[in-house]
C-alpha cells in the first residue's frame, strides 16, 4: 500500500469535505488538485474502494439530510446546497438511497448517515500479501471499534450509534466480536452470534477492501466458530443504488441469496454461506 499515494487521497478528501456545499464533480476535484481526472478517478477508487463521485454524491446527500432532520430549510435550498439543479432531481436521487422522499425523510425527524468524511491511515503497513492476526476485541478495544464505524457507515443503513455501542458492548462481554488491526489501526471487525449462527457485523476499513480482511474473518469463523455449520448475514437487495459494493463482495465470497428482509424499516436481503466441505467430504 503506497503511502504517498494515500497522502494525496487524504488531500483530495480535505479539498472536498471544505466545498461540500460547492458544485463538485471530477473535473472540478482534479482541476483543484492538479491531477488529470483519469489518474485522479483511478488512484482514488483504488484507495478507498468507491469512485470519487460516489463518495461526493454520497457524502452531499448525507449533509442533505442533516438538513432535513436538524434545520428548517425549504427543501428546494437543501437541493441546490447538494448541488441539484431541481427538487426534483434532487428528490429522486435522494429517495433511491434513502428509500423515502425528502419530506418523508424531514418528517420521521430520523437522521442517519449515507457516508462520514473517509480518514485514512497515513502509515499503513499491511504488506500485499500478509494478513494481520485475528483477535476477539476486549473492552479496550471498543473506543476504537466506534471510530471505526464511522468508516464503514456506508455497509449498514440506519444504524444508531448509541444503540450500536450498547451491543458491541454485550458481543464484547460474550466473546463474539473479532478484530483485525494493522498496527493500532483496526482495518476489520465482526461481531457473530452463537445462538442464531449468524453474522450481525462485518464491515472493512475502506483502504484495505483489496487485502482479503472480510474472507480471513469467514475463514476463522468457519473453522473456529460456526464448524459444520452454515452462516448467515443480511446486506442490501439486489440493485440499491446505496450498496457501495458489499452485497457482490458477499457472493463473491460464497454467500447464496435467501429470504427478502425489512430491517429498521430498511429493505435488505439475508445470505447464506454453507458450512465448509471436509476433505473428503464429496467422496462419502
Amino acid at each position: 500500500m503506497n503511502s504517498y499515494k494515500v497522502e494525496n487521497i487524504a488531500a483530495v478528501i480535505s479539498y472536498i469535505e471544505a466545498h461540500l456545499n460547492e458544485k463538485l464533480d471530477l473535473d472540478t476535484v482534479a482541476n483543484a488538485v492538479c491531477y488529470s481526472k483519469y489518474h485522479l478517478h483511478r488512484m482514488f477508487t483504488d484507495t478507498v474502494g468507491i469512485t470519487l463521485h460516489d463518495y461526493i454524491q454520497r457524502r452531499q446527500l448525507t449533509e442533505a439530510a442533516k438538513l432535513l432532520v436538524f434545520s428548517k430549510k425549504p427543501i428546494i435550498e437543501i437541493a441546490l446546497i447538494a448541488g441539484y439543479g431541481s427538487q426534483q432531481a434532487f428528490t429522486s436521487i435522494f429517495k433511491s438511497m434513502y428509500k423515502q422522499t425528502p419530506l418523508e425523510y424531514r418528517q420521521n425527524e430520523v437522521f442517519y448517515p449515507l457516508q462520514l468524511e473517509f480518514t485514512l491511515n497515513k502509515n499503513p503497513t499491511v504488506p500485499d500479501t500478509i494478513m494481520q492476526e485475528i483477535s476477539y476485541a476486549t473492552l479496550a478495544d471498543i473506543p476504537d471499534w466506534m471510530n471505526f464505524i464511522k468508516l464503514v457507515i456506508d455497509g449498514f443503513p440506519c444504524l444508531d450509534e448509541s444503540s450500536h455501542l450498547e451491543q458491541v458492548r454485550q458481543y464484547v462481554g460474550q466473546r463474539q466480536a473479532l478484530i483485525m488491526r494493522d498496527g493500532s489501526t483496526i482495518i476489520g471487525a465482526a461481531a457473530f452470534s452463537h445462538q442464531t449462527g449468524s453474522i450481525d457485523f462485518l464491515a472493512v476499513h475502506p483502504q484495505y477492501r483489496h487485502y482479503g480482511v472480510a474472507k480471513a474473518f469467514l475463514d476463522f469463523m468457519m473453522c473456529n466458530i460456526f464448524v459444520g455449520h452454515e452462516i448467515s448475514i443480511t446486506t442490501f437487495r439486489e440493485g440499491d443504488k446505496a450498496d457501495t459494493g458489499q452485497r457482490e463482495d458477499y457472493k463473491r465470497l460464497g454467500f447464496a441469496e435467501s429470504e427478502l428482509l425489512t430491517e429498521f424499516g430498511y429493505p435488505t436481503q439475508r445470505l447464506i454461506l454453507p458450512p465448509k466441505q471436509e476433505k473428503g467430504d464429496d467422496e462419502r
